[in-house]
């Protein structure tokens, strides 16, 4: 099963959807806590519902269990340089208590997790991709640039 991850800041819409197009995603996940953002540009739920299937031909779905609490996400986005280990672990406990590994692998096949940071490493869409891949084995992560 393979896993895709994007971040649409500093991202055209041209350029974010033509990389899911090549990719061949089969849907787009929000995995946002919050996707109706002003500052979100082309990436508002209703916006991304319509380009998503108009432009790929894929469904999106938004899957807020997927995305950290505001207790969470808070203090690490407004802290001037946010304690990564600390957001990381605390996510990590949440999705643990969530027991977000019972999520249907149909949906999650094919998907593409979205969410706004640019790159990766400091993303909890990693985390989420990783931790599915730790509880289900067979996953394979593509982060799309």
């Amino acid at each position: 099963m393979k896993i895709f991850t994007i971040g649409f800041t500093k991202k055209s819409a041209e350029t974010f959807f033509t990389r899911i197009k090549i990719a061949g995603v089969k849907r787009l996940i929000d995995v946002r806590l919050k996707n109706v953002s002003q500052l979100a540009g082309f990436t508002k739920k209703d916006d991304l519902r319509y380009f998503t299937k108009a432009i790929c031909n894929i469904d999106y779905l938004h899957l807020p269990e997927l995305a950290p609490t505001a207790d969470i996400l808070d203090p690490y986005k407004k802290a001037k340089n946010g304690n990564w280990q600390l957001y990381e672990q605390q996510f990590l406990d949440l999705m643990q208590s969530r027991h977000i590994e019972t999520t249907s692998r149909e949906i999650l096949d094919g998907g593409c997790l979205l969410c706004s940071e640019e790159k990766p490493h400091h993303c909890h869409r990693r985390l989420v991709a990783e931790y599915l891949k730790e509880h289900w084995g067979d996953v394979q992560i593509e982060h799309l640039p």
